[in-house]
């Protein structure tokens, strides 16, 4: 365990690191800033760094195994009159339990953040069900993105909801897919497929962590029919003024008991309702559930150390950075430097490294994580640059969301089904805690120093921006592999020894190693 912790915290501080020097490099070049806001960002990164390493272990150990159980056994019941009502209660307990959704719904100034919170999780919970019956019942995956989210923006350009709704909307469908939802939902998908045993079986446990982002958007849209009012302007606070580097510190330690209730009652209906789960049906020996206990403990801790560092040294610097850049006299300088971040600040985001290593694992390879990683910081910089834009200009979100979603769901009926799942799982993975500690606060400081800034229609819509642009990147990835497929394979020559005359034979990689095994084994290097 304490090899696997030292690994993982390895990994996360190779994730951390370049989005810390970026930062670093600004506040000595472009934007200063004091000692103390800087010691904040400072400690925040450690604990990042920290809370990620743990954070991951945990989830491997514990969450993984949780809903990969949970996910086999609903699917070896047969029973819909069980499954289903059990998925919906799942995906509502993991989305209220999520920590980013908090986040941006205590910031969102157009409805109660508790109001926000409980719709998101009701669309959860719905859609977790619509996933689990695809799963069941084979639907092409591609098709249901279509159906669904045609119907998303048919409502969202409808008269009847408040145009300050509809960026909050699509940015709840972000956030939602945080560090608890991916892991845990994964697994699960990956419990209910593999029950089938098909050849198919592993890929289809992609896609979950998509569908459930779209039932968020449609509930905020509801909620936003149901209060089609004008929303006061939101005025933002700025950080605090400390005197002292003990001042700066001592915020970290006031906001720890707030993070550690948080995390617990977040982490405490998923644990409860799995031990309920076991008792009944699962009946796991002790050695096994000595593992998830001490893996829900490392994924506590994690968290709490994650969202203190985020929320605490990395909120006000956001912010910070944003209203300088936005207010001085090259406004023009946040598009690439907000590119530059976004690059490299989704690599840092907890939930991605549960993505990577699982679609690595379950494509046997042929989705490199580091590819993955790749295709998801091209898309996340190129939405951060266009949010930024937006911000400068006040351009409606729409005519980006609706053009960008329209090619993605062209091109998903030409890529292989696994890359569409992947990335539309990947968008929702990509925009995470950090995009609504860190971007999102960059937004809104740069919002609120442009003259005329519209917090709520300007600012709120860059986790959606962020959720968007790894649909495009990862599926012409798939484009461009299917291309590759298709082209001549390479021939090797051979020789076979038969008597005292060797014959030259040739192979590709199409070649049936059944039929020429020591030949082929030979083209191999084997």
């Amino acid at each position: 365990m304490q090899k696997n912790l030292i690994a993982k915290i390895k990994e996360s501080l190779s994730s951390v690191l370049p989005v810390t020097a970026v930062v670093f490099l600004l506040t000595v070049t472009i934007v200063p800033v004091s000692g103390e806001l800087f010691f904040m960002f400072f400690v925040g990164t450690v604990f990042l760094i920290l809370g990620i390493g743990m954070f991951t272990l945990g989830a491997d150990t514990s969450m993984m195994i949780i809903g990969e159980k949970i996910g086999a056994q609903l699917t070896k019941s047969r029973k819909m009159l069980f499954i289903l009502p059990v998925c919906f209660i799942i995906g509502v307990l993991v989305t209220v339990a999520e920590p980013d959704l908090k986040v941006l719904a205590e910031q969102t100034p157009i409805v109660d953040s508790t109001v926000m919170v409980w719709a998101v999780g009701v669309g959860v919970g719905f859609f977790l069900v619509l996933a689990f019956l695809r799963i069941f019942l084979q639907f092409k995956i591609s098709v249901l993105f279509i159906i669904f989210y045609s119907i998303v923006f048919i409502f969202a350009c409808s008269p009847v909801i408040s145009a300050d709704f509809i960026p909050a909307a699509f940015d709840s469908g972000g956030v939602t897919t945080g560090p608890i939802t991916v892991p845990f939902i994964m697994a699960l998908g990956l419990g209910l497929s593999s029950i089938r045993g098909d050849k198919t079986s592993a890929e289809d446990s992609f896609g979950l962590v998509a569908l459930c982002s779209i039932g968020p958007i449609l509930t905020v849209l509801i909620l936003g029919a149901l209060n089609n009012t004008e929303t006061v302007q939101q005025e933002l606070s700025h950080p605090n003024d400390y005197n002292t580097i003990s001042e700066a510190f001592r915020e970290f330690i006031q906001n720890f008991p707030h993070y550690i209730k948080d995390v617990a009652s977040a982490l405490l209906p998923i644990v409860v309702f799995f031990l309920i789960f076991n008792v009944v049906f699962l009946k796991l020996d002790k050695k096994t559930m000595l593992k998830i206990f001490v893996g829900i403990g490392f994924t506590y801790i994690g968290l709490v150390l994650f969202l203190t560092g985020a929320n605490v040294g990395f909120m006000p610097l956001g912010q910070y950075i944003g209203e300088s850049l936005a207010g001085g006299r090259f406004s023009w300088l946040l598009v690439p430097i907000g590119m530059l971040i976004g690059y490299f600040i989704v690599s840092a985001e907890p939930a991605v490294h549960v993505l990577k290593q699982q679609v690595e694992n379950i494509t046997e390879g042929r989705i490199s994580a580091r590819s993955l990683e790749i295709s998801l910081s091209l898309g996340v910089a190129v939405s951060v640059g266009i949010s930024m834009i937006r911000v400068l200009t006040g351009v409606s979100i729409m005519w980006f969301l609706i053009p960008g979603y329209a090619f993605s769901l062209i091109i998903s009926c030409f890529v292989p089904p696994i890359f569409t799942s992947v990335a539309f799982d990947a968008g929702g993975v990509a925009s995470g805690p950090l995009t609504a500690t860190f971007l999102l606060p960059l937004a809104m400081g740069a919002c609120s120093a442009v003259s005329g800034g519209d917090i709520a229609a300007d600012a709120f819509g860059i986790v959606a921006m962020v959720a968007m642009t790894p649909l495009l990147t990862i599926q012409i990835l798939g484009l461009v592999s299917r291309f590759k497929a298709s082209a001549p394979a390479e021939r090797a020559v051979q020789s076979v020894q038969i008597g005292q005359a060797a014959f030259p034979i040739v192979l590709d990689e199409s070649c049936d190693k059944a039929m020429f095994p020591q030949a082929a084994e030979r083209s191999a290097g084997v």
